[in-house]
């Protein structure tokens, strides 16, 4: 049986607009961020959705809460596997502050994409991410009736990684992937934000299936 996903990231939050690296750290949106949130509903109204799963951290299932009421649906259940990746000692930091108060973990982090102390692998990321997602898809998710998965930057990348084999750009805050999960593989079809007036019927970033072993 062929189920819908909408992965969507959360809205904005005061440290993302200062630039000032988030990952587990629990931070609340932002009046912009949910006015995001309101929109990134309002550009799902009129679809069919079962229900909404979150990450348990409050910016993401704030998130889910306010596009659950707003489409009139539950939200289902929140789930700390769909958490940001921890980035350790760079939380809270901008770029510019990782620089000069870690410097041989940013070097690191810039040339071979190594997790800074206290930071989570690549790899267990994408892992715990994508079980929280088929997850999401088998419970929620009916023939019928698409599912809202609302996560996080890095969490999304790392899945949509995994399944494509490619990284994918940056995700802006409210920006929604659409996929699909056929039960032993997912297909990412399209990639668009409610932000730029894009439209969820759009397959811009259509990438292969890939088994997820």
């Amino acid at each position: 049986m062929l189920r819908v996903l909408y992965l969507v990231r959360h809205g904005e939050t005061d440290w993302n607009a200062a630039g000032r690296w988030q990952g587990q750290t629990d931070v609340a949106l932002n009046a912009t961020g949910r006015t995001q949130a309101a929109q990134v509903a309002e550009a799902l109204r009129g679809l069919t959705i079962a229900g909404v799963v979150a990450s348990d951290l409050g910016r993401a299932s704030e998130t889910g809460r306010i596009v659950a009421q707003a489409i009139g649906v539950p939200l289902a259940y929140v789930d700390s596997a769909l958490r940001e990746r921890s980035f350790g000692c760079f939380e809270g930091l901008t770029r510019q502050e990782c620089e000069q108060r870690h410097p041989e973990s940013w070097r690191a982090w810039l040339a071979e994409r190594r997790p800074p102390p206290g930071g989570e692998d690549q790899a267990v990321l994408a892992q715990r991410v994508t079980a929280a997602v088929v997850n999401a898809a088998e419970r929620v998710a009916a023939e019928a009736a698409a599912v809202v998965v609302v996560s996080h930057a890095a969490a999304i990348r790392a899945f949509i990684a995994a399944v494509t084999g490619t990284l994918p750009p940056p995700v802006a805050n409210a920006e929604v992937r659409r996929a699909t999960w056929d039960g032993r593989a997912f297909t990412i079809l399209s990639g668009w934000s409610p932000l730029l007036r894009s439209e969820p019927g759009s397959d811009a970033s259509r990438a292969p299936r890939t088994r997820t072993g």
